[in-house]
Formats: structure tokens, sequence, C-alpha cells
């Protein structure tokens, strides 16, 4: 949808609240409640809502908005982990798939210091497809993208992991666990707006200079997103459907989803192999990029 239904989207759901307090859940919202947002935001809702009967874009938000409510109670909150499932998950899997890759440990520290748990369960799966050395579990630089060996964009943050690098990837991702957090805080926030940024910044490359790369958002905690922050879970599903980010795996998802995503990237990379020789000679000169 165009990014007028977006706005209309964000305007109802910041008036009507993202979640429904008596029963724990998403709010999916009717007729009644687009004209209560409406009027109070102080507009006119006769565009959605006119003699009684919803408009066809007054439908289409009644949709969205069931949809989004019944994905994130039945499909979401049923695969998010807390740290003991993420932690049995990412053993299971260590001893079937045999990683070669370090693991990375969290940013806590004293006892809640522990291995990345999602971190480790992308990476080895990755790992497991296109070998330790087929992709960069941890850019220590901004992704590049260049055209006859010069710079043409350069992302504004890091990303956490890249296939087959961060020079002119197909693939990018973020991983967001937040398994020992007490809180929703401001952190956690930022978190959900620097994808959001990467998706920005992605859309205008990919409109300005026909170049596209995957991007996926891998998240988890049980707690964090949803007993704390169930609205940014709508934040992310609204973002996820306004193509700034191609695919999002909560939780357990990522074991369910990410082996034939990550089969789908290494398809395109063979594609862009064969189509684009030249490749690798940016590549090569991007990394001599300060």
């Amino acid at each position: 949808m165009d990014k007028g239904f977006w706005a209309h989207v964000r305007s109802i759901s910041e008036a009507q609240k993202y979640t429904d307090r008596r029963t724990g859940g998403i709010k999916s919202l009717d007729a009644v409640a687009i004209v209560a947002a409406f009027k109070k935001l102080r507009l006119s809702s006769d565009h959605l809502v006119h003699l009684g009967q919803l408009t066809q874009l007054g439908y289409k938000l009644c949709e969205y908005f069931h949809y989004r409510a019944d994905v994130l109670d039945n499909f979401v909150r049923p695969r998010l982990m807390d740290a003991k499932q993420a932690e049995t998950v990412y053993n299971e899997l260590k001893v079937q798939l045999q990683p070669q890759l370090t693991a990375t440990m969290n940013k806590q520290s004293g006892e809640m210091k522990k291995v990345a748990y999602l971190t480790g369960i992308v990476n080895m799966i990755v790992e497991s497809i296109v070998g330790v050395d087929g992709f960069n579990s941890n850019p220590g630089q901004l992704t590049t993208f260049t055209h006859n060996a010069m710079p043409l964009r350069a992302l504004s943050r890091r990303v956490d992991g890249a296939l087959p690098g961060v020079v002119n990837p197909v693939a990018i991702w973020e991983i967001k666990e937040y398994y020992y957090t007490t809180t929703f805080g401001s952190r956690v926030a930022d978190g959900v707006y620097e994808t959001l940024l990467d998706g920005m910044e992605l859309e205008e490359m990919r409109e300005h200079e026909n170049r596209h790369v995957e991007h996926m958002l891998a998240l988890d905690a049980h707690f964090t997103w949803w007993v704390q922050g169930r609205s940014y879970l709508c934040r992310i599903i609204d973002m996820l459907h306004m193509g700034y980010v191609n695919e999002v795996l909560f939780g357990y998802e990522v074991v369910e989803r990410l082996p034939s995503l990550v089969q789908e990237w290494v398809t395109l990379l063979q594609a862009k192999t064969d189509y684009e020789p030249q490749i690798r000679g940016d590549d090569e000169a991007a990394k001599m990029l300060p």
C-alpha cells in the first residue's frame, strides 16, 4: 500500500493504542474504533466510514488491523522464546551442526553473561549452508555498495551479518535479542528504529540506483517483546509490510524459516556472480576505502 495508507495505520494505532490491556492481546480495530480515533485526532473520518458503512479504504484498514492482531497473537507470540528455551535450541543445533565459528557472547556482565543464543542460532544455520567463510558474522565496517570500483552508497550503521560480505552483499541482517532485559527501555526501542533507518536507506538506493539487497531482522525474548513491547511488535509488522525489511523472523521461526531463506540468498548470489562479474573487482577496491 502507499505511504498514505500507512499514515492512517500509524495515526489510528496511536490514537486507539496498539494493545488491549484487558485481554493482553493486540487490538483488532473496527469502524467504530476508526471513527473514534479520527474524532480524537480532530480529523474527518468520512473517507473511511460514510453513512455508517466502511469505504474501500476503511475496509482495507480494518482488514489490516485484524491481520496484524491475528499474526501477532497466534503466530508470533508462541514462537518467542525465553533464555532457557533459546539455550536449549542453541545447544541442540550445536550438536547437530558442529559449527566452526566461535560463539558470540552477549553484552551483559556477571551471571547474565552468556552466549548470544539467537545470534549463535543464526550463525550456525547460515554457516551450515554457505560455510564458515561464506558470510561475515560480525562486520567491523559499514555496509558499502560500489559501482565501477567507486563507492555508490554506504549505510549509516553497521549490521550484524552480511552474505557474502559487507561490500556489495546480496543479504544483510540484524539481530535483536534481549533475554535478560527487564524493561522495554530506550535502547530496545532504538533497535526498532535502527532497522527502519537501514530500510529507508536501502529503499532510496533501490529507487534511485536500482540496486537491491535482502534485509532481514531476527528478534527474540518473550518477556521483552511480548510482555513489555507488544506495541513495538505492531510497529515491526507495519515496517515489514511497508517494505523497509524483507523478512522478520520471530524467535523459533529462525529455525523454521532461515535455512530456506539462506538458500534463496545463495541463488541470488549465484545469479549476481553469473551476470555481474565486475562485482569482484568492486569488492577489492571497496576494501581499500577508509
